[in-house]
């Protein structure tokens, strides 16, 4: 999307023309795809790679590190959704040029995000200890290497 209204911000100021509110879709976009990643990656429980440490680890000391990380990733959460609710109330005093959009558009993002990844640790939370936090991953496959008897000479033999 973003190279579409580059495109189209170029071509419209070459012709004379330009839309000068395309530089405000684009960065709407990049900050609204910034935070509904990060709330994506909790939901995957990749972000950050936070479970590197709990993945290493069995039984009640997993446990333990899975709780705790967890509660420290719904504490950012929650200073996500406060702070940005705040943000958000200030947004209408600041106006964004040239279309006088308040500023404010762009914060809510950030309560959005809190509340989602509140929601899905949440979701962890209660399914890792009703199930367990291991995950079933299905095991790599050993990589494919090719055989390289036609390129190379057998041990011991010239060519």
């Amino acid at each position: 999307m973003t190279v579409a209204e580059r495109l189209v911000d170029i071509v419209t100021r070459e012709i004379g023309r330009p839309w000068l509110w395309l530089q405000e879709v684009t960065s709407t976009f990049f900050i609204y795809a910034i935070f509904t990643g990060t709330a994506v990656a909790t939901r995957r429980n990749d972000h950050l790679y936070l479970t590197a440490v709990a993945d290493t680890l069995v039984g009640t000391a997993r446990t333990i590190v899975e709780v705790a990380t967890r509660l420290v990733v719904l504490a950012v959460a929650l200073c996500f959704i406060y702070f940005g609710w705040l943000n958000f109330l200030r947004g209408f005093s600041s106006f964004r040029m040239p279309s006088m959009t308040p500023i404010a558009s762009l914060y809510a993002a950030i309560p959005i995000c809190g509340v989602l990844v509140a929601l899905f640790t949440i979701e962890q939370l209660v399914n890792g200890l009703r199930n367990g936090f291991a995950r079933d991953e299905p095991p790599e496959s050993p990589p494919h290497v090719a055989s390289i008897e036609g390129i190379a000479p057998a041990a011991g033999g010239r060519r």
